[in-house]
């Protein structure tokens, strides 16, 4: 087979090209993403501002409004989500610009403390057990279901290094589209065509997981690179190195397919 070559890699690239989505990387609904909400920076120098890494049992909440259900004033401060009414133990509603750091109690950071966001990831599901819902009212049923879903969002979004840096973009006003092609560089790109086409050759399981540790290792050198460029506050540069784990998670995508059985 010829070897591939800048002249033929455009028109070739289409294959391999990862798919974007629109607008953001969560999954779950009604909670629609926090980006959508925060005020957008609106320029590529946007910079990040430096705190602590890692996630936290709680951070300072919203200030108070009344309860839904009794009409009593809700105390400001505490956890961020999800809140109780202090007088009726009512479930409140979900915060409708809710940031997904500060759910999981962590910092607005690309370094995250996976250990300590599990931690909070069990303590909110206990939290929102189902069995304590099933005999409050309706409302509050939905409200509990509403929190569910945010939470394993947030969850998901934080747990994977390309989503979460995907979603601190967002924030902070720099968008990841599709059709980004034009900054990714020729070898890149060279690259990234000639390990699907080995991945298409390869017909036993020894050559699929040599393609698999490979991916791996690249993926493990782009996540250490997004960590310094979020570091150096560098946005455009973190936006680069975010495409090319999206290039990269289109084939581990394609790797887990060959390992499933036809």
């Amino acid at each position: 087979m010829p070897r591939a070559t800048r002249t033929t890699i455009v028109p070739r690239l289409r294959q391999a090209r990862p798919q974007f989505p629109q607008r953001g990387v969560l999954r779950a609904k009604p909670a629609p993403s926090a980006g959508r909400y925060l005020p957008q920076l609106g320029k590529p120098s946007a910079r990040l501002k430096r705190r602590p890494h890692g996630c936290a049992a709680g951070s300072p909440g919203s200030p108070g409004g009344r309860c839904w259900s009794c009409g009593d004033p809700l105390a400001g401060g505490g956890s961020p989500a999800p809140r109780f009414c202090p007088a009726c133990r009512a479930l409140q509603p979900p915060e409708p610009r809710q940031d997904l750091f500060r759910l999981m109690g962590c910092d607005r950071t690309f370094r995250v403390d996976v250990a300590l966001l599990q931690q909070r990831f069990r303590t909110l599901q206990r939290l929102l057990h189902p069995d304590y819902f099933s005999r409050r009212p309706q409302r509050e049923q939905d409200f509990s279901d509403q929190h569910s879903s945010l939470v394993n969002k947030a969850y998901q979004t934080l747990l994977n290094p390309l989503s979460r840096g995907l979603y601190l973009l967002e924030l902070n006003g720099v968008e990841l589209e599709e059709g980004t092609d034009t900054e990714a560089d020729p070898e890149f790109l060279l690259e990234i065509m000639e390990m699907n086409e080995k991945l298409s050759e390869a017909h036993n399981d020894a050559k699929i997981e040599e393609i698999e540790n490979t991916i791996a290792a690249k993926q493990a050198e782009l996540v250490a690179s997004v960590s310094r460029a979020f570091e150096k506050d560098d946005l455009q540069e973190a936006k680069k190195l975010l495409a090319k784990m999206k290039y990269f998670a289109n084939l581990e995508e394609k790797v887990k397919k060959r390992r499933i059985p036809s």
